[in-house]
């Protein structure tokens, strides 16, 4: 499904390890709507510096498709190598991992001016300081669901009831602040209806898109976080109905009263589906 110029799709951002020349390779052929490429987690300390020459040489390779460079945390030995080369990348944005609070963003944007960022929201005092994060200049934060509930001694289920709180407060933050915000990754990859459903729980939450970690993956987030044929087809009659009648604040529509926010819903229903 095309999106409209003025809406950027972020309904699946596929983490890829730089350190995998394979899942690099095949990343190029792949439809997430985000790539990003890990030289965190998925990197092992001795391979660090290999995998940021690797994702620097590659960045281009994934377009017209968003291409993030997710770097080292700061205190950590790669992290300014990182962030000089990912700002010199011509990267999309860069993800900085392991934030308490806005400061880490604020020196890192001062060292690579120009480039967006995105915000990983992975700790308790980042939940807490997720506003100040995203009004520091964060472009998009990213629920680090994993690390959320290891730091606070949780443990998985399949409804993610612990993580609720979180995501909400995520969701809150990003459109306080009027920018995007992912959500976590799923860890089960032969799970694919809890997959599907967590999806459909993201999107009702409010977030714009999922975090994913296996092409299998890729599909169901965009599915869940694009709109149906049946959702398109209201939203045009909202807002036909709305302008029938202009200048008022509440109609009729199928016996049901709509409101102003009910027109700027199925705007915003017809922009993720390229038609507005």
């Amino acid at each position: 499904m095309s999106l409209s110029k003025g809406f950027k799709a972020r309904r699946s951002a596929l983490f890829v390890p730089a350190a995998n020349l394979r899942a690099l390779e095949k990343a190029r052929g792949l439809a997430a709507d985000v790539v990003i490429l890990d030289l965190e987690d998925a990197v092992a300390p001795e391979e660090k510096d290999a995998a940021r020459e690797r994702a620097v040489r590659m960045v281009g390779n994934y377009a017209p498709r968003e291409t993030v460079i997710r770097i080292n945390p700061a205190g950590t030995p790669w992290h300014a190598a990182d962030l000089k080369a990912a700002g010199e990348s011509g990267a999309d944005a860069i993800l900085l991992p392991k934030l308490t609070g806005p400061e880490a963003l604020i020196v890192a944007r001062a060292g690579a001016r120009g480039t967006a960022f995105w915000a990983m929201i992975e700790t308790p005092r980042a939940l807490f300081n997720a506003l100040a994060i995203a009004d520091a200049g964060a472009s998009c934060l990213v629920l680090g669901s994993n690390d959320m509930l290891h730091a606070m001694e949780g443990r998985h289920r399949d409804d993610r009831a612990n993580l609720h709180t979180a995501m909400s407060l995520c969701v809150l933050a990003a459109r306080a602040a009027g920018i995007a915000v992912l959500d976590g990754v799923h860890n089960d990859l032969d799970a694919a209806q809890d997959f599907r459903s967590a999806c459909t729980t993201a999107r009702d939450f409010g977030f714009d898109g999922k975090s994913v970690i296996h092409p299998s993956q890729i599909a169901p987030a965009n599915q869940a976080f694009s709109p149906t044929p049946e959702d398109i087809a209201y939203a045009k009659r909202v807002l036909e109905a709305f302008a029938r009648e202009p200048g008022k604040g509440v109609i009729t529509l199928d016996r049901r009263m709509l409101e102003a926010l009910d027109a700027d819903i199925a705007a915003r229903i017809l922009a993720r589906a390229g038609l507005a």
